[in-house]
């Protein structure tokens, strides 16, 4: 499997000496932890039964979603894109601040 960018490359099945697996592995593990532990708070975790740490053959780390219904990919896509909104109007009004007219009312 080889995303458009060529980023993910094939998982890991026989090893190779001198590739850090453990190291990508590690770090794949602690994301899908991560993400597991959001998808609790918000009642989702039966949703994605499938979710694992994994390694490519490069020893870059890989989070498998795994087999999701399209209602809870649907979910996950519209909290992302709520997270995203949420970042824009929080940096927006960090870059511009509120104009006289309403520090006067203040």
């Amino acid at each position: 499997m080889t995303d458009r960018r060529g980023v993910v490359a094939k998982r890991a099945e026989d090893l190779v000496p001198g590739v850090p697996y453990v190291r990508g592995w590690n770090r794949a593990r602690r994301s899908a932890g991560t993400l597991a532990e959001q998808l609790v708070l918000l009642g989702l975790d039966s949703d994605f039964p499938g979710l694992l740490a994994d390694v490519n053959v490069f020893g870059d780390g890989l989070v498998q979603l795994g087999t999701v219904r399209p209602e809870a990919a649907e979910l996950l896509a519209k909290l992302i894109t709520a997270g995203l909104e949420a970042e824009l109007h929080s940096a927006a009004a960090e870059t511009y601040p509120a104009t006289e007219r309403e520090t006067s009312a203040a």
